[in-house]
């Protein structure tokens, strides 16, 4: 009788946990998943480029990091191509397919020095994943990076603003990068927000800056370099270097 009431005590048990165990962290954020066309094809070459090794830098994001080989193409060549930076920002991605690329090759067989994060915009597109949800999938690759590259240091950016006026979408993603930046511990993962430099005192977006209210033109990549240039200096190690000489 003790048996029959222990095994349907637990088969209750784990009937209500069950659901639990199954929605927990269990959405589209993250959930790795692949695209297509030319996404593969771009996969495809950065994991020929990380093959040849020597990769001390290297930006993940989106479509704003992406563009560093557009708008930002002059300071890149200037400021982390000689640093043996890869870039390994795809136009469209979200924190699902980040996830996937890290999973499949792009950061086999190196160890970088640091890796620059910014992901999550697209996430925010009307109800597709919430603040929390997004945050999620930062952590998640946070995660990714420390276990794979447990020698790189990560320099996680808060996602910038976009639109050219404070919006619902724009609320959103600040939340989703407050919550992520808890996972900074100070010591090999350090959060910065420059948000506030790419914006008016108005809080509006310049045209000047971003045309699209999305992506930085070449003004606006200068103000991402200028801000994060102190901070990835001593990620990298740079600094201690010239102190030493």
């Amino acid at each position: 009788m003790k048996r029959i009431f222990l095994t349907i005590s637990l088969m209750l048990l784990t009937a209500s946990a069950s659901p639990l165990v199954a929605a927990e962290k269990k959405h589209s954020a993250v959930t790795p998943a692949n695209r297509h066309s030319w996404w593969t094809l771009r996969h495809n070459a950065v994991n020929e480029r990380v093959k040849q090794g020597n990769v001390d830098l290297i930006f993940i994001g989106d479509s704003i990091t992406h563009s560093w080989e557009g708008g930002g193409k002059e300071l890149w060549a200037k400021y982390y191509a000689p640093r043996n930076a890869v870039n390994m920002g795809f136009s469209g991605d979200r924190t699902q397919h980040v996830l996937w690329r890290l999973k499949n090759g792009e950061i086999d067989g190196i160890s970088p020095k640091a890796a620059v994060i910014m992901i999550g915009t697209n996430n925010s597109n009307g109800n597709d994943n919430t603040a929390e949800e997004i945050a999620d999938g930062i952590i998640a690759i946070c995660k990714k990076l420390r276990k794979e590259l447990p020698k790189t240091k990560i320099l996680l950016l808060a996602i910038f603003p976009r639109g050219p006026k404070p919006s619902p979408q724009r609320e959103k993603n600040a939340k989703a990068s407050e919550l992520a930046g808890k996972i900074a511990d100070g010591k090999m993962i350090h959060y910065l927000d420059i948000g506030p430099k790419l914006l008016e005192p108005d809080k509006s977006l310049s045209k000047e800056i971003m045309p699209d209210y999305l992506h930085p033109n070449a003004k606006g990549y200068k103000i991402w370099v200028e801000a994060i240039e102190p901070k990835l200096k001593d990620l990298m190690g740079e600094k201690k270097q010239k102190k030493s000489n």
